[in-house]
């Protein structure tokens, strides 16, 4: 029984690790084709930074401690596609945003049609064990870089991709933005 008992206990932090790895984030990307030229970022300027004076919106969205790091993010990623900070007349200006908001999912899990979920839900224990019919929240976390147009000023590109900060601080901040922003920048318009 004891050894049965450890062998679950070391299997379970494993598979956690491994699933862990498996995890990728899901970027979403848009160009604006209607701005009539290919998207030619070869210097840039910010296009703003963060303001807000309420305490809840500097300590989660407007931290100036996130916002220093995925400035560092962004201009490390916009050097890789040849792009470099100037001082004037910019091709690009580089807008960003760090959110998180409330989602509601309901019910959940799921009603697969046979009755399910009207209170004897999927739950741990099977279809005919114990389950919810409760909505499912969750909060979600949302990186995003715009580029626009430095002559215009025309949006030309937007991409976001679901990452929270909740909690995420220090290094597990940095390491957090950094991986967002990379994988942000694999959907760069080449």
């Amino acid at each position: 029984m004891m050894r049965c008992l450890f062998r679950t206990r070391m299997a379970v932090p494993v598979l956690v690790l491994a699933l862990s790895g498996c995890v990728s984030l899901r970027v979403s990307s848009d160009v604006n084709a209607t701005a009539g030229h290919p998207l030619q970022c070869h210097s840039f300027a910010w296009a703003g930074s963060f303001r807000g004076s309420s305490d809840s919106l500097r300590s989660t969205v407007a931290n100036p401690l996130n916002e220093s790091r995925l400035r560092a993010a962004i201009e490390a990623n916009l050097r890789t596609v040849g792009a470099q900070p100037a001082k004037s007349d910019p091709d690009c200006l580089v807008g960003y945003g760090i959110g998180m908001r409330n989602v509601v999912d309901g019910p959940y899990p799921y009603d697969g049609g046979w009755g399910y979920g009207y209170g004897y839900g999927w739950g741990w224990g099977g279809p005919w064990g114990w389950g919810w019919d409760e909505p499912y929240v969750y909060q979600e976390g949302i990186i995003a870089v715009d580029l626009y147009d430095g002559r215009t000023h025309q949006p030309i590109w937007h991409a976001s991709v679901n990452q929270s900060l909740a909690g995420a601080t220090g290094d597990k901040a940095t390491r957090k933005i950094d991986a967002a922003v990379a994988a942000i920048f694999a959907k760069y318009p080449r």
